[in-house]
């Protein structure tokens, strides 16, 4: 019997949008620093599957274009990896980019990692 295949895909559902659900998680997640990354979590939003929000601040990145290559970067590392946070219940995370240099796909692929792996065992460490 042939496994399944596991598709890497993004939906609309896992974006996370709505002022309820933003100011939710700014005021009860938990807040930590990884490597070039400040981000917020909570570890169960009460759905199946797990929600993210990108942020690159304006103050850091004057030009749309660098914003717009650090945040499609930060999503295509989250949908390759979110596999590795699997769990029953999903979380709500925000991922904060707070470093004035861009750095590569492979920095942020193994950082967006890191970061799922913590969220999805509910500890998060600073």
């Amino acid at each position: 019997m042939e496994e399944p295949i596991q598709r890497f895909t993004f939906r609309k559902e896992e974006r996370l949008h709505g002022k309820k659900d933003i100011a939710r998680l700014l005021a009860k997640g938990k807040f930590r620093s990884c490597r070039r990354f400040r981000y917020c979590f909570i570890p169960d939003n009460g759905l199946p599957y797990s929600r993210i929000m990108i942020s690159v601040p304006k103050k850091l990145f004057k030009r749309a274009v660098k914003r717009n290559l650090l945040k499609r970067r930060i999503r295509e590392s989250y949908r390759l990896q979110k596999h590795l946070g699997r769990r029953e219940k999903g979380a709500d995370i925000l991922f904060i980019y707070n470093s004035r240099e861009i750095c590569g796909s492979e920095e942020i692929f193994s950082t967006v990692g890191q970061i799922i792996k913590e969220v999805g065992h509910g500890q998060g460490k600073s």
